[in-house]
């Protein structure tokens, strides 16, 4: 993407709404790691880059939050020293209306209720959508 279709959050570069594609968004969930960093999102509403306990190198790490940020799934934002990180829910259901849901619904370790913290998403209404 070039910086001309890209916003800035605080000097991190994301992709403006009606940039994002849905070939990014599959390709970033293409990857374990990555859709593990997206399921600790979606429980808990925002996560700190540090509060990820992923056995990698942090060149690595930051390497799945970019591919998630550039792609539009993961908003960051700095707060004070800490980068925080969100799901995009609103942008990606407003792009591909119930894609992100089915996404999350259908991992394993999502736990039913998800969380609400962030109205990141209805489990059930994902479900549903996926009939």
């Amino acid at each position: 993407m070039t910086k001309a279709k890209m916003t800035k959050c605080t000097d991190i570069q994301q992709p403006l709404r009606d940039d994002i594609a849905l070939t990014q968004v599959l390709h970033a969930l293409s990857d374990p790691v990555r859709m593990e960093i997206v399921l600790k999102i979606a429980r808990a509403g925002q996560v700190a880059c540090g509060a990820f306990d992923i056995p990698m190198p942090k060149s690595t790490l930051s390497h799945h939050f970019k591919v998630l940020r550039e792609s539009g799934i993961v908003a960051t934002r700095r707060e004070g020293n800490e980068l925080m990180n969100s799901l995009r829910f609103e942008d990606l259901e407003a792009r591909f209306p119930g894609v992100i849901k089915a996404i999350i619904a259908a991992q394993p370790d999502m736990p039913p209720g998800g969380s609400r913290h962030h109205a990141v998403f209805d489990p059930e209404e994902a479900k549903a959508l996926s009939r």
